[in-house]
């Protein structure tokens, strides 16, 4: 049976869908190649769509992580989270509050948050987060008015709690060792595997760097 709550070497390639670089292969088979070349984690993202076709597509998505035991999460949406069987969901700062949702997901579902703050990170773990996304720590396409924040603090935040960390934003193949030292459990990437016209080398190359960077403790 998948372990419903993640551990540390869970967070090393964290693969965030979007659909808006689908070319021939469907989000499945994309996800599907990713997870055979390196992905160690998966998040369903979908913010058009309605409640039956995103439930249809995460149902799709959870057939494909339950067959590699990968942990898989819904954004944002704890019914389609509990409705598809999801291992948890993610939300962000501006979602519902994290002991509500802890509340509504139970104890044995997995709970991830986004955070900037050293602050918000210390709350969100003592409200019931299993663990954290941080960033953006680099300028991204993905969400271009978010806020970028610091190795300094993505330091603070690694040191400041107890929970897994993985750092989202702009991250891709030549800027991943500059997150070297930052004490990080791995990296969150949208458009570094799913925009790219190989996504199996790109995602071996990445949990190549990701490796390299999480066990590298200075660069």
């Amino acid at each position: 049976m998948l372990k419903l709550k993640v551990v540390k070497t869970d967070m090393l390639l964290y693969a965030v869908t979007d659909c808006m670089w689908l070319g021939s292969k469907s989000l499945k088979v994309q996800v599907e190649d990713a997870i055979k070349s390196g992905v160690t984690f998966v998040q369903l993202r979908e913010k058009n769509l309605d409640f039956e076709d995103f439930l249809k597509q995460a149902k799709e998505m959870k057939s494909v992580t339950d067959r590699y035991r990968i942990p898989f999460v819904i954004n944002d949406n704890v019914e389609v989270a509990l409705a598809c069987g999801a291992d948890g969901v993610h939300v962000g700062q501006h979602d519902l509050e994290v002991r509500n949702v802890r509340n509504l997901i139970g104890q044995d579902k997995i709970l991830g948050v986004s955070v900037q703050t050293l602050e918000q990170a210390v709350l969100a773990e003592e409200s019931g987060a299993d663990y954290l996304g941080v960033g953006a720590v680099f300028s991204t396409d993905t969400k271009p008015d978010a806020d970028t924040v610091s190795l300094n603090i993505l330091k603070e935040i690694c040191a400041g709690v107890s929970i897994p960390v993985v750092a989202i934003g702009g991250i891709h193949e030549e800027n991943v060792l500059d997150l070297c030292g930052s004490g990080i459990d791995g990296i969150a990437v949208v458009s570094a595997i799913f925009a790219q016209l190989d996504i199996v080398k790109a995602t071996v190359k990445l949990q190549q760097l990701a490796c390299k960077m999480v066990f590298t403790t200075d660069y």
